[in-house]
Parts: structure tokens; C-alpha cells; sequence
């Protein structure tokens, strides 16, 4: 047993987010084997996952190597990437519905208004083109953040960082199960009319393709709305660039100045772009709340139980 309580001291907070989400993720496999196509060989890649994180975990302990140190700082990007696509495969097949009309339901008792109808009066093509441009910088907030850290030697802090952003994504994938759901483009309105609707100048075109392909939807693709992934509440979006601007605000990386209002403009694309629901963006807070009002335990718990022995860079 002491053996075993060694080998996982191996593994830092963010790795134990990692792990217990392809375990859990392997468990939904097992269960659910009979609606998921090819449920084995996720099962099997997540095990494998695992057993890839405890060698890098424990090279970069024993060795302390920088390739080994950096590979165990940012291993955490592809984790996130490939689970968003597993997930793509599991919501549909599981649920076998959407919540979409409660969403715009919600929507319409709080505004009077279908936001994002409403907000089209107000689009213009250089809006449409700035806000596009700011969208597609969400996976790189938390990425210029964590880089921002660790160029100043603020490890713990960079530490800290990675585990909210991974332990953030593992809740909002979770939202997804619960409250699985498409966005007001293709219900509110045609999918296929958004860049006649909704243009933009020189890259907004280029960029859409780009988040639609992610999302399984590229040009051409029948019945969109039968195969988008299903990854709209809560708004990740929101959840996971809050989370970035307030440990940018709170350890006071110059990168602040560029995270706070391009987070802030990305916020508000996710409704003026139609990706969101309003409704997405209030659960998006409420997740992040909950993502730092737990998660701060969870990782001085890790942290105790590693000891010093461990915890020392």
C-alpha cells in the first residue's frame, strides 16, 4: 500500500484532474458500451493516457530534465483538445436529445427578446470581423497566461493556473452531458445563411470554417444540426476566460492588459456571433464560481497529501 501511496504522489493536482477525467470517462464507456460506436477503443486510449501521464510525471520528477518539465507543464493543451472530441462522440449517443428550446425559453421570460435576433440590428461587418478574430483566441488566453508565469519563474502560480483551467474544462464537459445543446444558430437561425446574415471583412469566413470543422459541421455537411457537438451550456467560453482574466488580475502578469478586454469582448461574442444563448453565458459564471469555490480545496488537498517531498520544484 505504502507503495502504491508513493506512486501517486508522483502525480500533481493537475494530473489528477486528468486522470480521474479519463477514468470517468472510461466508466461512461463501460456503461454505455451499447450506444457508443467504437466505445473500446476510447476506453483503451484513455488507458493508455493515463499510463503515458504517470511516465511523464515520473521522469520529470526523478530526471529533471526541462524536456520532461515542460512536456508535464503542457500536455495539459492536448488533453483538453482530444476530450472535447471523445465528448463529440459520447453526448449524442448517450442523451439522444437537445434542451435547446429551454435555453431560448429561458432566454425570452428574462429578456423579452431573443438576444440574438436582437442584437442583429446592431451588426456591422468590422464588429462582426473584430469579434470573430477575438472568439478564436479562446484556447490561447489560458496559454499566453501559463507562458506569462513561467517566463517569470512563478511556478506555483503557473501550478495553480493549469489545474483551475483543466479542472474548469472537466466541469464544463460534465455540463454537456446534463444539458446537452446546439446554440441559437442553428435554431434561432439558418445555419447556413450566417455568412450572408452575419459577414465580416477579410478573416471571419476563414475563421468560422475553422470552429465549424472543431465542431464537426464543415461546409456542406447534411443535416448540421443532427451532428454539431453538443458543447453550448454552459458557455465554456465564458466559464474558462473568466477564470483566465481573474488569475491574470490576481497575480498581475503584464499579459493582463491584453487578456481582461479581449476576454471581455470574447464574452460578448459568444451571443453576438450566435454561438450562445444568454442563459449559456449566466451558467458559464456559475460554473466558473464553482470551479474556483471547490477547486481551491481540491488542489491544497493534493498538495498536502504530496508533502514537501513532492511539492518542491
Amino acid at each position: 500500500m505504502s507503495k502504491i501511496i508513493r506512486l501517486l504522489k508522483y502525480f500533481t493536482p493537475v494530473d489528477l484532474v486528468v486522470i480521474t477525467s479519463y477514468l470517468l470517462l472510461t466508466l461512461t464507456h463501460l456503461v454505455f458500451h451499447d450506444k457508443i460506436a467504437g466505445w473500446y477503443e476510447f476506453a483503451f486510449y484513455n488507458i493508455l493516457a493515463i499510463l503515458l501521464i504517470f511516465v511523464i510525471a515520473f521522469f520529470d520528477r526523478n530526471l529533471r530534465h526541462p524536456v520532461w518539465t515542460n512536456l508535464h507543464n503542457w500536455y495539459l493543451i492536448l488533453f483538453v483538445l482530444l476530450t472535447f472530441k471523445q465528448i463529440y462522440f459520447m453526448v449524442d449517443p448517450i442523451r439522444g436529445t437537445i434542451i435547446d428550446q429551454l435555453l431560448i425559453n429561458w432566454d425570452y421570460a428574462i429578456f423579452g427578446v431573443n438576444p440574438t435576433q436582437w442584437l442583429h440590428q446592431y451588426s456591422f461587418p468590422l464588429l462582426t470581423e473584430l469579434l470573430q478574430i477575438v472568439y478564436s483566441t479562446f484556447f490561447f488566453l489560458p496559454v499566453i497566461l501559463g507562458y506569462d508565469l513561467l517566463r517569470n519563474n512563478r511556478i506555483e502560480a503557473f501550478n495553480f493556473t493549469a489545474f483551475m483551467i483543466v479542472y474548469g474544462f472537466m466541469l464544463s464537459f460534465i455540463g454537456y452531458f446534463l444539458f446537452p445543446a446546439i446554440g441559437p444558430r442553428f435554431t434561432l437561425h439558418q445555419f447556413e445563411m450566417t455568412n450572408i446574415e452575419l459577414p465580416g471583412l477579410f478573416l471571419t469566413n476563414f475563421l468560422r470554417e475553422i470552429i465549424n470543422t472543431a465542431e464537426g459541421v464543415p461546409s456542406g455537411t447534411i443535416n448540421p444540426i443532427q451532428v454539431v457537438q453538443r458543447d453550448v451550456f454552459p458557455s465554456g467560453h465564458t466559464q474558462m476566460t473568466l477564470i483566465a482574466m481573474i488569475l491574470a488580475v490576481k497575480y498581475k502578469v503584464k499579459s493582463a492588459k491584453f487578456i481582461v478586454p479581449v476576454g471581455t469582448l470574447l464574452i460578448f461574442s459568444t451571443v453576438y456571433l450566435r454561438y450562445h444563448y444568454v442563459v449559456d453565458v449566466i451558467a458559464g459564471i456559475i460554473f466558473m464560481v464553482f470551479t474556483f469555490a471547490t477547486g481551491k480545496y481540491i488542489y491544497k488537498y493534493w498538495k498536502e497529501f504530496r508533502g514537501a517531498e513532492f511539492n518542491t520544484p
